[in-house]
């Protein structure tokens, strides 16, 4: 089954992104931990990680190395409040698949999921 790591401390947030990602159908484990996210990707159970830019007090920035090191297939979306252009480059430069804004309404919500399933249609394809 296809695995979606949800990895944000907002429990707000990780509810709205798991909802979303069980209702397209994913198998969704949630997170508020780096090591849990590691232990994931590690065992393969994830091939889609949602992550928000601040994470167990570590940026994002300095976590997504660490993640495309333990698996360079796996696919990094990166939701985010809001980031600054700078910051957004050199993370696609370390290999995020795409960057959205934490969402707020339905077509928020909707451009997520089409994310979520452009990740996974990428990866049958590769």
């Amino acid at each position: 089954m296809q695995g979606v790591l949800i990895a944000d401390e907002n429990v707000e947030s990780r509810k709205v992104l798991a909802d979303l990602c069980i209702e397209a159908g994913y198998n969704v484990m949630v997170t508020t931990s780096a090591a849990n996210v590691l232990h994931g990707i590690l065992k393969k159970s994830a091939q889609v990680v949602l992550l928000s830019s601040e994470f167990d007090e570590l940026a994002a920035a300095e976590l997504i190395p660490l993640l495309k090191k333990c698996s360079r297939d796996l696919t990094i979306i990166l939701v985010s409040d809001e980031t600054s252009l700078p910051v957004i480059r050199k993370m696609r430069k370390e290999g995020i698949f795409y960057h959205s804004l934490k969402p707020i309404d339905p077509a928020d919500r909707e451009e997520l999921r089409q994310a979520v399933a452009c990740a996974f249609e990428n990866m049958k394809n590769s």
